[in-house]
């Protein structure tokens, strides 16, 4: 004679047991599908308790909150791509200590003579000296400024980054900072393009004006942000040897785009947040097209 498990003790009644741990005794249904669940699987609900396929299919339904532009709200999340951006710039930094071939090879300059002779820069086809000198802080003469130069940059990134990649989310605020970096480049091409630079300043000071525009948008205080730009752009135009083109490009690169994401009406909210880097990346590639066609075709060198 043989006994069944599933049936109570002196009686033919089955004994209920959890649906997803069929050897688990239990008397707890679930509240939204009604079958059987043990401890491990409830999950509490504001009555009873809940399985776990209905508290995950529930939170399907649930519309993810929304900063004020459009971002996922994370609360405390780490500024991701806020310290990425900081570690490859130290990254890069420490490439250029070991040898200064990197930054001759990937500074910004528009049109010129390389160390070998041959020509280099933008018009002659390298284009990514657009972005990557960006990434540099070393100067191809070396020199103790470089030092002074990323740690302002690096400091400045990481004391306002993490606030607008919060409020914009991970790809606008990645969006922001490698167009206004570009926006830099491109003014320097056009202005002087026999002239090199390097350095994150244009990306920064791009930040800047988002922090202003959204801080406008949002009403927040703006003072703080203000006294850094004028103290900056004093600097900017006093010091020889900086490159006035990459603070000033990144500067109207970076407003105009926070603009697009902070005035963006609600119901073409998404729509423009896209359609705008787009637009701005567009524009820049037909200033640089346009200047270069202009430099090839005049033969214009160092």
């Amino acid at each position: 004679m043989s006994t069944d498990p599933n049936l109570a003790s002196g009686s033919g009644t089955p004994v209920p047991t959890c649906y997803r741990h069929p050897g688990r005794e239990t008397y707890v249904r679930c509240t939204r599908c009604d079958r059987f669940i043990c401890p491990e699987c409830m999950r509490d609900a504001a009555v009873g308790h809940q399985c776990v396929e209905c508290v995950a299919e529930g939170n399907r339904g649930v519309r993810q909150p929304r900063t004020t532009l459009g971002a996922r709200a994370s609360g405390s999340a780490t500024p991701v791509v806020t310290y990425t951006l900081i570690g490859i710039c130290a990254l890069v930094y420490l490439a250029e200590l070991a040898s200064l071939r990197v930054v001759w090879d990937f500074m910004m300059v528009g049109q010129g003579i390389g160390r070998t002779g041959r020509m280099i820069g933008v018009a002659e086809g390298e284009w990514y000296r657009l972005v990557t000198s960006m990434f540099l802080h070393q100067r191809p003469g070396g020199g103790s400024f470089s030092i002074t130069h990323i740690l302002f940059n690096m400091w400045a990134l990481w004391a306002i980054g993490p606030a607008l990649e919060q409020v914009l989310g991970r790809w606008r605020f990645l969006a922001l900072y490698l167009l206004s970096g570009l926006g830099g480049s491109v003014l320097l091409y056009l202005q002087a393009p026999t002239e090199g630079a390097v350095g994150a300043s244009g990306a920064i000071f791009g930040l800047f004006a988002a922090y202003f525009v959204i801080g406008r948008r949002l009403g927040g205080q703006v003072g703080p942000i203000v006294f850094l730009l004028v103290i900056n752009l004093v600097i900017t135009f006093a010091v020889p040897g900086i490159s006035w083109q990459g603070h000033v490009g990144g500067l109207v690169t970076g407003g105009v785009l926070a603009a697009a994401y902070a005035y963006a009406p609600d119901r073409v909210r998404g729509a423009v947040h896209i359609a705008a880097p787009v637009a701005v990346l567009a524009v820049l590639a037909i200033l640089v097209a346009v200047k270069t066609a202009e430099l090839t075709s005049g033969g214009m060198l160092l």
